[in-house]
């Protein structure tokens, strides 16, 4: 049986292997605690297929809530129980569902990857989902958008009209570079996001490349000072850091009289905007590089015109005279428009 390792110096470790840093290898043992195998985990599966801001996620996930929770719990002893007891003191102290389900994805692949790699007898202890209530999607209308742009000064004016007419992540925003721009057929290629904490070119969330359109305004915007290589957007000779990007956004929203706003709501209102307009959801789903078609779905509120014009393009209406089916047609559009992934019952 391995020695017991405090957990404290094992957050330390998983710390500095966040921050790259290397330490000695360590035993596989089918003895192993949880606290001795996280970090195991960490450095050989987490360090090789997360990118560095996954990395920095997880990291704090195992330092902060399962190390201290499962400590040194045998790997084979831990049970669907004990899960289930690490859930309910979560919803106890009001974490949001969304964040429980975050850590117990975390759980549940350190877990699997334990049986795996120690070839532990039966199959890793598993738990529901808790329920997650659909996020509120903010976004601005386009009145709201025009005040906006009309208080924004410098370079967070461009930043902010070009991400309101791209879709583009605040790190996709910060990372682009001239090179990505084709001023011929007026595409953006969307390569890279910039990560601040190590002052990098990461790739984008969905780790694919993609191309957006852009009219003509943006064109003549940006290449009113065209640089011949370098970042698009600056501050001080450097890519902007989040924080300090925020802030300027902050203030803004201050000076036009809106509510205050994430960088992430410009991308929301792009897409709303595009949904409000009836553009398909899996063009939408393209133009933003989401993944999965649910992660687009939460768009699906802000244009319920749009899916009733779908269904009532039906023909012929299979017996249905006048309007003596309308009233399951709405009751489809709003089950539609009230759809979230929230019904998914175990993590993958």
């Amino acid at each position: 049986m391995q020695p017991r390792r405090d957990t404290r110096c094992l957050a330390r470790d998983l710390s500095g292997l966040a921050r790259g840093e290397q330490t000695g290898p360590r035993e596989h043992s089918k003895d192993q605690g949880f606290s001795d195998f996280a970090r195991t985990w960490f450095d050989h599966y987490v360090k090789a297929n997360n990118k560095f801001s996954e990395q920095r996620a997880k990291e704090a996930i195992l330092r902060l809530s399962l190390i201290p929770f499962f400590g040194n719990i045998r790997l084979g002893e831990i049970t669907p129980h004990q899960l289930e007891q690490y859930k309910a003191k979560l919803i106890a102290q009001g974490i949001s569902g969304k964040t429980i389900r975050n850590r117990l994805t975390v759980l549940h692949k350190c877990l699997s990857c334990a049986y795996e790699w120690l070839e532990l007898r039966g199959s890793p202890p598993r738990t529901r989902w808790p329920r997650c209530p659909p996020s509120k999607t903010d976004y601005l209308s386009p009145d709201e958008c025009e005040l906006l742009v009309k208080h924004a000064d410098g370079i967070v004016r461009e930043m902010t009209i070009t991400t309101l007419r791209t879709g583009m992540r605040q790190g996709e925003i910060k990372g682009l570079q001239w090179s990505s721009i084709d001023w011929e057929t007026r595409v953006i290629a969307v390569r890279h996001s910039y990560c601040d904490i190590r002052k990098i070119l990461d790739t984008p969330k969905s780790n694919k490349e993609r191309y957006i359109p852009i009219d003509g305004n943006i064109i003549e915007m940006l290449h009113a000072r065209k640089q011949a290589s370098g970042f698009v957007f600056l501050d001080d000779k450097r890519p902007f850091n989040s924080p300090r990007l925020n802030l300027r956004l902050a203030k803004t929203c201050q000076r036009a009289g809106l509510r205050k706003i994430t960088w992430h709501a410009l991308r929301h209102t792009f897409a709303s905007h595009l949904a409000t307009r009836g553009v398909p959801l899996n063009v939408v789903q393209t133009l933003l590089g989401h993944a999965s078609i649910m992660t687009t779905m939460r768009y699906a509120h802000v244009a319920p015109s749009t899916l009733r014009s779908a269904i009532e393009m039906l023909n012929p209406r299979y017996g249905i005279n006048g309007n003596v089916g309308q009233p399951v047609v709405n009751r489809w559009i709003e089950d539609q428009t009230n759809w979230h992934p929230r019904d998914e019952k175990l993590a993958a």
